[in-house]
């Protein structure tokens, strides 16, 4: 056993089981039939080891340990509903340790998955899911993070639960004529859950940092189950790259700091080495079909790699969102190749682009970018309208904040020639 002081027993206690949580959570899915059941009895073990491991300290095998006391609850617990009497023996004979190989652990882990992302599910309900049991988070936690009430979030998670029992939703890992698909569920069901954490929605911060933390845990655990995948190697490249800016994307007054404003001292950069890694594993093993992922971690790169703003290598920035476009045409990245060509060729040749795009009146980043556009132009009465179309729409406060200041700005005395 290990020992130590309470408080660090404790801490290294709650970092295994939150390591280990959905792994026993996933095993105990296959064995009783029920996510409800492995939920009870998943969390039972989770107690009693933050009870008992600070006091006593972490097992050698903390994995081995949650599984034995969560199985025999959950045979405890079978054994208390006459309905499922059936399952009792299959439950009382998987006890055996045979069945918790890593072979088996791993499938287990990627059937659930693929179920929390189950095509059948909204793509809401599959972010709540997955942070609710793959993340572990507790219900209040996945309503805060996704910010609707406590309420609504417990009986989406129950609708989704009882139709994942009513609509016989299989629980395993896709064909693989199924799994290209499938995959892009579950890596864009990561990348919205580590996106809302990297620049919330809504709300007091700019960053939510336990959400982007839960993001970028999952796209490793994607890597760790499916190292060959492009798709994932890409997922988890382009969250390093863009994580890797976190310290310095605030300034002292709170306000969000512009990639061509932060202080690239404060990057990571065994964050950014690492992305970089994964970018070159993804190419290597897309050389004909380019990954989306894949793509967009490559522009990051550029960005991460280059030694000041000014030394931002804007003409690969281009070609790699022209890549981008032939495999995930959408407006948003229409609208972010348009600010790239803004910087390399003036903000008037990206203002033609950025007028040309449809369908993001919604979208607050487009009235943003063609305020700034039309601010750098110096036609500060059109920037401020574009500013204020921005600021009537979703906005976290230090967002809004920054926007409210360039509004300010637009005054006659500050309108740049």
């Amino acid at each position: 056993m290990l020992t130590g002081d309470a408080e660090t027993a404790a801490n290294a206690a709650q970092q295994v089981v939150r390591a280990e949580r959905s792994r026993i959570l996933a095993t105990l899915i296959r064995v009783t039939g029920s996510v409800d059941l492995a939920e009870d009895a998943t969390q039972d073990a989770v107690l009693r080891a933050l009870q008992t491991w600070p006091r006593d300290g972490v097992p050698d095998n903390p994995r081995g340990w949650l599984l034995v006391v969560a199985r025999r609850r959950a045979v405890d617990l079978i054994r208390r509903e006459a309905r499922r009497a059936g399952k009792e023996s299959e439950a009382v004979a998987l006890l055996d340790p045979a069945s918790d190989s890593p072979e088996a652990v791993r499938d287990d882990l990627l059937r659930l998955v693929f179920t929390c992302c189950h095509p059948a599910l909204s793509l809401d309900t599959q972010v709540a899911l997955a942070l609710r049991t793959i993340g572990g988070l507790a219900t209040a936690e996945v309503a805060r993070a996704l910010v609707v009430p406590e309420a609504t979030m417990a009986k989406r998670l129950t609708r989704a639960k009882q139709k994942i029992t009513q609509a016989g939703i299989p629980y395993r890992i896709p064909p693989a004529e199924e799994l290209p698909g499938r995959l892009a569920g579950v890596a864009a069901t990561v990348y919205l859950i580590f996106n809302e954490g990297y620049a919330a929605g809504v709300g007091d911060d700019l960053i939510r940092v336990g959400l982007a933390d839960e993001g970028l845990r999952l796209a490793r655990l994607l890597v760790e189950l499916m190292p060959d995948e492009p798709t994932v190697l890409g997922l988890l490249a382009l969250l390093l790259l863009q994580d890797s800016r976190r310290a310095a994307r605030v300034g002292v007054d709170g306000r969000p700091l512009l990639l061509g404003e932060q202080d690239r001292t404060r990057w990571d950069r065994a964050a950014i080495a690492a992305g970089v890694d994964l970018v070159g594993g993804g190419l290597r093993r897309t050389p004909d079909q380019p990954d989306r992922y894949v793509v967009q971690a490559a522009i990051a790169a550029c960005h991460a790699l280059a030694p000041s703003y000014q030394q931002t290598p804007w003409d690969a920035v281009i070609s790699w969102y022209d890549v981008l476009l032939t495999v995930h045409d959408t407006p948003v990245v229409r609208l972010n190749r348009a600010a790239a060509v803004a910087e390399r060729d003036g903000p008037a040749a990206g203002l033609a682009l950025v007028d040309a795009i449809g369908g993001l009146a919604g979208y607050p980043w487009f009235h943003a970018t063609r305020g700034e556009l039309l601010y750098r132009l110096g036609r500060a009465d059109e920037a401020a309208t574009a500013y204020r179309a921005a600021l009537a729409l979703d906005l976290n406060d230090p967002q809004a904040a920054r926007l409210r200041d360039r509004l300010a700005e637009c005054g006659p005395a500050s309108v740049r020639e």
